[in-house]
């Protein structure tokens, strides 16, 4: 059976696999600070519905407490270890919504249903930025049902990413940002299709590009905004000739095979 990957913006998207539906980094907001949603949609009620929500790492964009507040009743929240004391809101949330909250580290394994998540690491900040001192590992994670798939979260390139994430059929990449320059720490189009060739996944879909841009922003470089997507297709062409990328606009869902 495919496995289903429906992307809603930025780095949230649903994954359905045996069953089993995970639900990544939600963030459901028309502004976020000084970030204004450009493209598409704001995702329905629907999408906050999940068996499970892996939150990658403590960053306002990808731990959204208004989102998290979203979530079904006693639902599933998967976090890395040491958000509830760096972040106090999280557990405000928890409370008010009875979320069933597990933290974790790399190397450390959840079972939902048919489905196994493991959590890898990734190259980024881990902290709660501007708010504290306080870090928590930055996370991606590997679903292990029909199909395999890892979402990268938001990650740089490192030596070993191949190694930690182990083979995978899909691969879920950030390729760009929400400001005209990337950092320290993240993947562009280019370093993405070179993270795809590391993995040698059989399909990727490039998210966290195209949503949220800085208001006031608007003509700034305006391809940085536009660009990532086209951009990691064509350097995937290059760089990962035997995947196949699935440029998915925001609601868009992608069926994808394992390999055989």
């Amino acid at each position: 059976m495919p496995v289903e990957v429906t992307w809603w913006g930025h780095a949230t998207a649903t994954v359905r696999d045996s069953d089993v539906t995970v639900l990544t980094d939600p963030l459901f907001a028309r502004r976020l600070a000084h970030l204004r949603r450009r493209r598409g949609a704001l995702p329905p009620p629907a999408a906050a519905v999940a068996d499970v929500t892996l939150v990658s790492h403590l960053h306002a964009d990808h731990l959204h407490l208004p989102s998290l507040a979203r979530l079904g009743a006693g639902s599933r929240l998967v976090v890395p270890a040491g958000a509830g004391a760096a972040v106090p809101g999280l557990r405000r949330v928890a409370a008010a919504r009875r979320l069933r909250v597990t933290e974790v580290a790399p190397g450390d394994e959840v079972r939902v249903g048919e489905v196994l998540i493991r959590a890898v690491p990734a190259a980024h900040d881990g902290r709660r930025l501007p708010y504290g001192r306080r870090r928590a590992p930055a996370l991606g994670y590997v679903v292990h049902g029909e199909t395999t798939t890892y979402f990268a979260g938001d990650t740089g390139l490192f030596d070993d990413m191949a190694a930690v994430v182990g083979p995978c059929d899909v691969a879920l990449l950030p390729v760009g940002g929400w400001g005209p320059y990337l950092g320290h720490g993240h993947l562009d189009a280019r370093r993405a299709a070179q993270a795809l060739a590391r993995l040698e996944a059989r399909s990727a879909v490039p998210v966290h590009y195209g949503t949220y841009w800085p208001i006031g922003m608007d003509a700034v470089r305006p391809h940085e905004f536009h660009s990532p997507g086209d951009d990691f297709v064509r350097h995937a062409g290059e760089l990962a000739p035997d995947a196949a990328v699935h440029l998915l606009g925001h609601g868009d869902t992608a069926l994808l095979e394992a390999a055989r």
